[in-house]
């Protein structure tokens, strides 16, 4: 009598596991169809049959390796639901919290994990849109990284190398100047709300109305060579106006270092270049100084009390209570500022397009001219290489800003 109740249990719990399998397969796969790698064009996306038959004459080799990845996880999900489907609790908590979670799912699988899965694919292929993907292999990132033996091909290497000045001045300077607004304003001095709002106001700025300001102000009739020939030549100084956002050189050329065309990784970041970091500066440090404003905030005044008994000047309360107790903070904001240095684009876009002789080049907007073809043919399969490439590069700097920074934080 038992077998036979134990029977139709454990055909329900198989045929649970089978559709589940199904659903997590099949819809993956619906997934990959939309985000297919296809020629593109009003011809091929006039019906969805036309489309189907595109993507049935171009994409199978995506639809393959995404079919095995489907496998994988449909078997998984399957598994899940096996386990949990004799435990009525466990099974309706299961139900539940899915049910709940499926239109997040749905909407991330077709705009996000498809769209990841549409680039890592078409990374390896030649592919400008308009026609079928051509498989190159490795041959997108081989070009990346072709710069370190052909001078012509420099373009990314000198993007990762224009971010790495961004990144070793604009990091540790908005960090500081952050935190020394944030104690600034954490005192008890007059008007203390007003200057709070007046030095956060840059921040929820447009990006956009912030770089169109200060392209006015570095324009050599602009106000900022105005400025100085003002305060410059009262003293004597004849001071020839700048042309701050067009100048290529370098900051180490800048102190008498003569230094040719083929070694120009050696003559540091441009004028343009430190023009933009100061803008950047500008505009991210009251963001950060927020975030050390409220850890400020949360330090009991009754340490900084007992370290002004013990003898503590204000320097050694800053060093010994302030600086350890942000420490969590200023892991989170070197993170973040990592990468958003690491990121920027909307400034070199306005302000210079990478120029002058792509001093000011970053690897986003490398990524965003080779995929709209802005300077030449479209590539989109070069700009998704250069993307993986990117993400790799900060997921590496944000783990190791995390061994080194995050050590010893757990107990603040």
């Amino acid at each position: 009598m038992q077998s036979i109740n134990e029977n139709p249990k454990k055909r329900t719990r198989i045929l649970a596991g089978i559709l589940t399998f199904l659903l997590v397969f099949l819809g993956i796969m619906l997934v990959a169809t939309l985000n297919a790698p296809t020629k593109g064009g009003p011809k091929v996306m006039e019906t969805m049959q036309t489309y189907l038959a595109e993507v049935k004459r171009t994409a199978i080799p995506f639809l393959i390796g995404v079919a095995v990845l489907a496998a994988v996880m449909g078997i998984m999900a399957a598994r899940t639901v096996y386990k949990v489907w004799p435990n009525q609790k466990k099974r309706t908590t299961l139900f539940t919290a899915y049910s709940f979670l499926a239109p997040y799912l749905v909407i991330t699988a077709i705009f996000t994990i498809g769209v990841i899965f549409f680039a890592l694919y078409i990374s390896f292929t030649k592919y400008d849109i308009f026609t079928e993907p051509v498989w190159v292999g490795l041959g997108n990132y081989k070009k990346a990284f072709m710069g370190f033996t052909d001078s012509t091909q420099k373009d990314f290497v000198q993007a990762l190398y224009n971010v790495v000045w961004y990144s070793l001045i604009v990091v540790p300077a908005q960090t500081a100047l952050a935190i020394g607004l944030a104690v600034l304003l954490n005192s008890n001095i007059k008007m203390r709300n007003f200057f709070r709002t007046i030095f956060y106001a840059p921040s929820v700025t447009s990006s956009v109305v912030i770089t169109l300001i200060f392209v006015w102000l570095y324009l050599k009739g602009g106000f900022l060579n105005g400025f100085l020939t003002s305060v410059l030549t009262p003293l004597g100084i004849n001071f020839d106006p700048i042309n701050w956002l067009g100048d290529p050189r370098g900051l180490f050329q800048l102190f008498g270092f003569e230094i040719d065309s083929a070694h120009w990784y050696l003559r540091g970041p441009s004028i343009a270049w430190m023009s933009i970091m100061f803008q950047n500066i500008f505009t991210t440090a009251p963001t950060f100084m927020i975030m050390f404003l409220a850890g400020l905030q949360d330090i009991n005044p009754v340490l900084y009390e007992a370290a002004a008994i013990d003898g503590a000047n204000g320097w050694q309360q800053f060093r010994k209570i302030t600086l350890p107790l942000l420490r969590p903070i200023i892991l989170l904001v070197v993170v973040l500022g990592t990468i958003g240095t690491l990121q920027v684009f909307d400034q070199v876009y306005l302000a210079t397009q990478g120029g002058p002789l792509g001093t000011s080049l970053t690897p986003v907007y490398l990524i965003f001219r080779e995929a709209m073809g802005s300077q030449g043919p479209i590539n989109m399969g070069y700009a998704a290489a250069l993307a993986f490439i990117l993400a790799f590069i900060i997921f590496i700097l944000t783990m190791f800003q995390r061994r080194v920074l995050e050590s010893g934080t757990e107990k603040y």
